[in-house]
């Protein structure tokens, strides 16, 4: 059974929500709420781009990518930075072994 894409819409801006909150509150850099609802926004955010284009065979231009540790140091020796895909991960701490979410690029020609 599918998801109605508005009530995955809800959870998402529920979990967005959430996350403010566990930020807003944070108890110390290492707060497992913060981590908590960093994923909670991840999974809702799957569930609704899964429940939108079941209902209406459309995406967002929004995707979730995991960063490469690898990758994330060769940036470093590089001199870029991790967000050059215009995602919207955290910078240091566990941001390697977050999913990050990022636009798509989009060819309008």
């Amino acid at each position: 059974m599918s998801t109605d894409p508005r009530v995955a819409l809800q959870a998402l801006v529920s979990a967005l929500e959430e996350h403010l909150t566990a930020v807003a509150s944070r108890r110390g850099a290492q707060d497992p709420s913060v981590e908590a609802a960093f994923f909670a926004i991840a999974d809702a955010f799957e569930e609704y781009e899964d429940a939108l284009y079941e209902a209406y065979g459309e995406v967002t231009p929004l995707e979730l990518y995991e960063d490469n540790e690898e990758e994330l140091e060769d940036d470093a020796e590089d001199g870029e930075g991790s967000d050059a895909g215009g995602g919207l991960g955290e910078v240091g701490g566990d941001a390697a072994r977050r999913p990050a979410l990022g636009l798509v690029e989009v060819d309008e020609n």
